[in-house]
């Protein structure tokens, strides 16, 4: 007689873990001293790691050079990314049509970050990189923050470590996985992966990493150019976070900011309301865009070390020579992305019935793989628009009202993505005002609580990278 087979093992059943909420409110603890600890960590490493980024011309970038045919500026290898041409025609705004130059990277790189427990308090693991374009050299980056090109080794330098938990996430728990664009202004249709994954336990880690709670991490994040884009865009992506405020009694900003976090407190409009505007947003413009050949691009010239407008208006795109000790390859040449003078961006607030709300715009820019994502109530680049003799956008006057008052809830000066554009910073601001201005919504504004704007970010293309930089730091006011 054949002996009976095994019946197969039922697999394991995975419940959400209901417990993550107050981890992660543990974990978000206020910790000053341990903020000013990794203050001190990133001092070290920049000591340790000072690159150098020298302004070259075109001639003296390595495997990087103009097309004959198109005069799109590109790597050899057809990878990374190039700066082309791009023909925008749209129905909307007070400019109807213009030719740029754009980033074009079409691979999806990964931005990661690892979290574990250490003696019961969840940490991130976080890592001290320098970027060409940084500011200040060494900021505060993810786990891994990687390009396709990178961690497939075209670029023939070292691993990219830790890699392997986001490339096979099963070896980890997902706690967030989404596809997120970047500056639509500046790149064509890019989109990152966005990964939280925890592991068990801590793993041994080198002296350019280290674990850090999301407490100092929120401190960090009021630190002027300190926590770079990537974290602060994955950070963003975050289930819960805001737990741990004060009781349904108090009022305080602690108390509203929890309130607004809570999915089963109403806001203003519901989620299937929101969803309906943002579809109509999307489908009401008409947006047209098409690559060109970069020499077929209006009002830009290229000069030997730069591709500029004939007004110097907007932004240049330039060529630098790095040395980075530490890095995968420790010396390069790149083209960059030169933004002309520094932005402002602002998210607008205000309680109602005791629930914060945050007024968002449904903004339109080219780059986008849609032709609307949401962005802050006020996106704003004075050098631009001066150029073009436009008005102040809609609501920089209720943010600059709050100048120097405690209506101003955060203030500080960020970064943008340092590996594509040279000292491209920000001003980002919350502001609350205690009059919502209702009277002056625009089609293009509506108002929305944090649970709500927190569950569109577990999907792709509904918030652009300056509001999720702008839900990062809500994160450190609960």
């Amino acid at each position: 007689m054949r002996p009976t087979a095994a019946p197969p093992v039922p697999p394991v059943l995975r419940t959400a873990d209901r417990m993550i909420p107050h981890r992660l409110a543990r974990s978000a603890q206020r910790d000053p001293v341990g903020a000013a600890r990794v203050r001190e960590w990133i001092a070290d490493r920049n000591t340790a790691r000072a690159h150098t980024v020298s302004r070259v011309t075109f001639e003296e970038l390595d495997r990087w050079g103009f097309d004959t045919r198109t005069g799109n500026l590109r790597h050899d290898t057809g990878r990374f990314f190039s700066v082309e041409g791009l023909r925008v025609e749209t129905d909307t705004g007070p400019v109807r049509s213009w030719n740029q130059p754009i980033i074009n990277q079409p691979e999806i790189g990964i931005l990661g970050i690892l979290v574990a427990e250490h003696d019961g308090v969840l940490h991130c693991l976080l890592q001290a990189k320098s970027e060409p374009g940084n500011v200040n050299g060494v900021q505060l980056s993810p786990t891994v923050q990687a390009t396709r090109s990178n961690y497939t080794g075209v670029h023939a330098g070292k691993s990219v470590p830790f890699i392997e938990y986001f490339r096979s996430p099963g070896d980890g728990r997902v706690l967030s996985d989404v596809l997120q664009s970047e500056q639509a202004a500046w790149f064509y249709r890019k989109r990152n992966r966005n990964m939280i994954v925890e592991v068990d336990g801590p793993l041994p880690v080198g002296e350019d990493f280290r674990w850090v709670t999301l407490g100092q991490l929120h401190e960090l994040c009021a630190v002027d150019n300190l926590v770079n884009m990537d974290t602060r865009t994955v950070l963003a992506g975050m289930p819960g976070g805001f737990e741990g405020a004060a009781g349904t009694s108090d009022r305080g900003l602690a108390d509203a900011l929890a309130r607004s976090a809570d999915t089963a407190i109403g806001g203003l409009h519901t989620t299937g309301e929101l969803l309906s505007w943002i579809t109509d947003r999307q489908t009401e413009p008409e947006v047209r865009t098409s690559l060109i050949p970069l020499d077929d691009v209006d009002d830009w010239r290229r000069a030997p070390d730069r591709v500029h407008r004939d007004d110097e208006a907007f932004f240049s795109v330039v060529a630098v020579d790095v040395a980075s000790p530490g890095r995968e390859v420790s010396a390069w040449t790149q083209p960059l992305l030169e933004p002309h003078g520094i932005g402002r961006v602002a998210m607008v607030v205000a309680r109602f019935d005791g629930v914060l709300h945050a007024l968002m715009h449904a903004r339109v820019e080219p780059g986008y793989l849609e032709a609307v994502e949401l962005a802050p109530t006020v996106q704003w680049t004075p050098r631009a628009y001066s150029s073009l003799g436009l008005e102040p956008p809609e609501f920089l006057d209720v943010v600059t009202a709050a100048e120097g008052t405690d209506r101003v809830l955060f203030d500080a000066e960020l970064s943008e993505e340092g590996g594509r554009f040279l000292h491209a910073r920000n001003r980002y601001q919350i502001v609350e005002v205690a009059n919502p201005v209702d009277d002056r919504t625009t089609p293009d504004h509506q108002w929305m609580t944090i649970g709500q704007l927190t569950g569109l970010l577990q999907h792709n293309n509904y918030v652009n990278v300056q509001a999720r930089s702008l839900v990062a730091c809500l994160r450190g006011l609960a």
